[in-house]
Parts: structure tokens; sequence; C-alpha cells
């Protein structure tokens, strides 16, 4: 104890206002939370909600660049003429089988295609009814060829080796049918398939690619008609009276 008379002892200072511990920060609040159940977080299923919105947006926009108008065309149209011409390739492949051995119902050509890959190009071995044309859709529908496009140049061909030509080859898809194919069968004798190609790869597109492919089509139901029509001039011009047939009888 202290002694009578002994001032005490001084107390000791409180501590500044500044030196207590600072308060934790306010948490920040998500733009989206307004209105959640759940204070500032978004609620789970709009966690999921916004997951699945923006892996659509990215899978969408991968889906746009790599599926171009020209490619929707092939799966569209291709699927369509594979369906309806699927019968007729079938029995023709039945019917080479039956001729001449099943080892001898397709022939298989290596082809280069887009980007300068290598591909097997099938095709019956007939010409009837094109079906060796037809027989290469499902190439078409697994995006080796397209339906309208440059020819299929074998490896090495010296027509895909000219000035500029080896850029835009290695950019289109080999088609079915073509512009050059188209023109070729017109029987004008200006109309050089290279440069028709390059034409082609210069201004390709859906509305070229189906003027094209209408021309392919008009062009044998024309010739056919043609020939069906002088078969039937020729019959109406073909004497059928029995011999000693007079008009006095």
């Amino acid at each position: 104890m202290a002694e009578p008379g002994t001032p005490p002892p001084p107390t000791p200072p409180l501590p500044p206002p500044y030196a207590t511990e600072p308060e934790p920060p306010a948490p920040r609040k998500h733009p989206h939370s307004a209105g959640t159940a759940r204070g500032h977080f978004p609620s789970r299923p709009a966690a999921h909600l916004a997951t699945f919105s923006d892996r659509a947006g990215h899978l969408a926009a991968r889906l746009a660049l790599r599926a171009p108008a020209e490619r929707v065309l092939d799966l569209t149209l291709g699927t369509a003429l594979l369906i309806a011409a699927a019968p007729a390739i079938a029995l023709g492949a039945l019917a080479l089988a039956l001729r001449r051995g099943p080892g001898n119902v397709w022939e298989r050509s290596p082809r280069t295609g887009l980007g300068g890959q290598v591909f097997t190009l099938r095709s019956l071995r007939t010409r009837r009814l094109r079906l060796d044309l037809l027989s290469r859709l499902p190439q078409v529908v697994r995006g080796e060829l397209s339906l309208v496009g440059p020819a299929p140049l074998a490896p090495g061909d010296p027509r895909a080796a000219g000035p500029g030509a080896r850029q835009w080859r290695q950019e289109l898809r080999p088609g079915l049918t073509g512009l050059a194919q188209v023109r070729a069968r017109s029987g004008m004798p200006w109309d050089d398939p290279a440069l028709l190609d390059q034409h082609y790869a210069e201004h390709h597109g859906v509305v070229l690619d189906l003027a094209i492919l209408a021309e392919a089509v008009r062009t044998p139901l024309r010739t056919a008609l043609g020939k069906a029509r002088t078969t039937k001039a020729h019959l109406s011009d073909t004497d059928h009276r029995p011999p000693g047939y007079s008009r006095v009888d």
C-alpha cells in the first residue's frame, strides 16, 4: 500500500482512436445479385443459367465460323439427295456385284481436298443414270466434297501448280459438279476449265452454287428430251403399211 500523503501513480493514457484494428471491408455486391435470396451472391439456378448461356454463346460463335452458307447447303441438300438416291445407288451396287464380283463395284482414287489433304474418292463403276456422281453424295455429307466446286484433282496434278491456283484450291472443297463441268457440256470451245475454276473460286457463293446446280440438272434433262423427240419423229416417219398396200385398196 502507498504511504499516507503519497500521490497516486499516474493513469496510463488511453490508446488513440487510430490505433484500433481496422474494420474488414464490406463485401462487393455482384451486379446481377439484386433481389436474390442469399445476400450478395447469386442463387445456384441463376449461376447455372449464366454458365449455360455463356457456353451456348461460345458454341454458336464457333459453329458460325465453321459452318458457312455453302456448307449448310451441302448438308441440307446433300442429305436430301442422298436419301432420294440411296435406293438407286444400292441397286446399282448390287447389279455390279452380281455381274463383275464384289471387288469390282467401287472405283477408288486419291484426290486432293480442302487444305491440301488427300482423301479417297469412291465412285460406282457405272455411268448410267449418273450413278457414279450420285454415289459420291456420302462424301459431300462428310465434308470431303462439296456439291459445287472445282474438279477434284489427283495429287501432283500440274493444274494445281499454276500461279495462284495452289492457294485457292486449298481453300475450297472439290465439287460433285462445278462451273467447268457444266460449261464443258455446252460444247463451247473457248471455255477453258482452268479459267472457269478460277472464276468460280473468285465469285463462289450460294447464289452461284444454286445456278450451277440448276444448270447441271437442266442439261441432262434437255438432252434426254431431245433424244425422246428424235426417236418419236423416227417412229412416225416409218412406213408401217403391210406389203402390197395401196391407196386404192
